[in-house]
């Protein structure tokens, strides 16, 4: 975007002392307050989450301000100067002064209001490229021109009240329905190469779609690739579902239960990791140490490639995965299915959890008319391995042999 755009509303990235965020020392009325005019950068107004690229600003107007309103200088600066290795360049060095500029940083982002005031959001991650910011405060603050800096004291505040969250990595997050997995499910017929339709994905949401959605900051695409050794959980009651042996790259298990009757939208999940246990002992560890009645599945191989949605306007984050299931003793017998799911929120603000269920059924929508357009799926499904497994021990009585209980071996169904 340009970043000289007057005849929009403003905005602006704001840079300060580092000190200004972690406390570290008192704010003086003679330290630099750096302006970095901008073209509007949130996906609506106000947003919660707004990423920054550095190069993508073009040439700025920066205005440099004394804390308490004395003006320092001007310069028109290109963004992909302002800080080659996370410090400082040189035509910041010449604004605000050699003494003052190893500790700036970007403050926050400013966004006016068009009704008065600006909103703000805090500068959670800051690299040489790009930059994310979050949304901290409530309603518009700080009445007036930008330069009368009447919104620096609020915008610091509000850093403060939210200060153990806001400057320690990652803790800005949150989870709501902590411990249940929220989730639809798309059985890919005919199965798309997963590598490709993924990155094609990918691709969409930079372009952004869907609307107010894009790629999750710096964390958009994983790979995986597991095996899974998965017990239908029979009993007792309160324990229907499954429980799922995964390998770790070092040593033991990853443990994964699911509680479920039939397959559905929300389900409880727990997982357990360093479960040390050798293969032939699963069973037995289920029924002793946990108490369950199980039967087990044939194991399978999971290849897995997970695009990251954040929904700038929320902050919420919600998993699009692509991925093939194949029975190790029968590989060819194979699930594809893309995944939608809930992960997490990247937010210092309250919000009302039906918003993400809201949200997750506008992006549920949009994905469900993406992956009918490709010829791969029209409706969602709540379809679960567990429901594969048992389908395909139906379809294939030589699998029997695979499926064990506490007490015995089935009986032939």
């Amino acid at each position: 975007m340009s970043g000289d755009n007057r005849t929009e509303r403003g905005a602006w990235v704001v840079l300060g002392g580092i000190h200004l965020l972690n406390q570290t020392a008192p704010r003086r009325p003679d330290e630099p307050i750096v302006l970095i005019r901008v073209a509007p950068q949130e996906v609506c107004l106000p947003s919660i989450t707004v990423a920054i690229r550095w190069k993508a600003l073009g040439v700025c107007p920066v205005d440099a301000l004394s804390s308490d309103g004395m003006r320092l200088g001007a310069a028109l600066i290109d963004g992909s100067i302002l800080f080659p290795d996370a410090i400082a360049g040189a035509a910041l060095r010449r604004l605000v002064g050699a003494d003052a500029a190893p500790r700036l940083v970007p403050l926050c982002y400013l966004a006016e209001h068009p009704g008065g005031g600006y909103h703000a959001y805090a500068q959670i991650r800051f690299y040489p490229d790009d930059a994310c910011f979050v949304r901290t405060t409530r309603e518009p603050v700080g009445h007036g021109p930008v330069t009368a800096l009447r919104w620096l004291g609020p915008v610091l505040s509000a850093h403060a009240e939210s200060s153990m969250a806001l400057n320690n990595h990652l803790r800005y997050f949150r989870t709501h329905f902590a411990g249940t997995e929220l989730e639809y499910k798309y059985t890919l017929d005919p199965a798309p190469d997963i590598w490709a339709a993924s990155l094609e994905l990918l691709k969409v949401l930079r372009d952004g779609e869907p609307e107010g959605c894009r790629p999750e900051y710096r964390e958009e695409f994983q790979i995986h690739h597991t095996e899974n050794h998965l017990f239908d959980v029979v009993g007792p009651e309160q324990e229907i579902g499954y429980a799922s042996f995964i390998p770790t790259v070092s040593a033991g298990y990853v443990l994964k239960r699911k509680w479920f009757v039939k397959d559905t939208f929300a389900r409880r999940e727990e997982l357990a990791s360093g479960v040390d246990v050798a293969p032939d002992g699963f069973e037995e560890y289920l029924c002793t140490e946990l108490g369950l009645q199980v039967r087990a599945m044939p194991p399978f191989q999971r290849v897995r490639y997970d695009v990251q949605c954040e929904s700038m306007r929320t902050g919420h984050v919600y998993g699009i995965f692509f991925d093939r299931c194949s029975l190790l003793a029968a590989p060819e017998m194979v699930l594809s299915q893309c995944e939608l799911e809930y992960r997490r929120s990247r937010s210092v603000l309250d919000h009302d959890q039906d918003e993400v269920l809201g949200e997750m059924e506008r992006i549920d929508s949009w994905l469900r008319s993406y992956l009918a357009a490709h010829g791969w799926a029209k409706q969602h499904t709540f379809y679960s391995k567990r429901s594969f497994l048992r389908d395909a021990v139906t379809a294939r009585p030589e699998l029997q042999s695979l499926v064990t209980a506490c007490h015995g071996r089935l009986p032939p169904q």
